[in-house]
């Protein structure tokens, strides 16, 4: 089955607890926790990738193993694309650490300024 399996129980406290969150806005990173190797990873590429994101926050939602991700990306780089072009644009600058996922859920937005 799936490599990362672990108890339900621990899984879902390690989801809720959600204190692997890296924050990226105008400002600069903040962390507000530890994170995961693949968040930072992860994180990195983004903001390689869209260095006018205003927003990002990358999440281990697996229970840490690194098998599914989920993104919130908040960019202008995003203007005048539809969702699905938006989508496309994270998952191509992500597109060798796909590879090993399980799953990722991916959230997109312009800035309302």
């Amino acid at each position: 089955m799936f490599a990362c399996k672990r108890s339900l129980v621990v899984s879902a406290l390690r989801v809720l607890r959600s204190s692997q969150v890296v924050v990226v806005s105008g400002h600069g990173q903040r962390c507000m926790s530890t994170q995961t190797d693949g968040e930072a990873r992860i994180a990195n590429i983004l903001k390689e990738k869209f260095p006018l994101a205003a927003s990002l926050k990358v999440v281990d939602i697996s229970g840490g193993c690194g098998a599914m991700y989920e993104i919130h990306i908040e960019s202008s780089e995003f203007k005048g694309k539809r969702t699905i072009q938006q989508h496309q644009l994270v998952n191509q600058a992500l597109k060798e650490e796909i590879q090993g996922m399980h799953g990722l859920r991916i959230f997109t937005d312009v800035p309302k300024h």
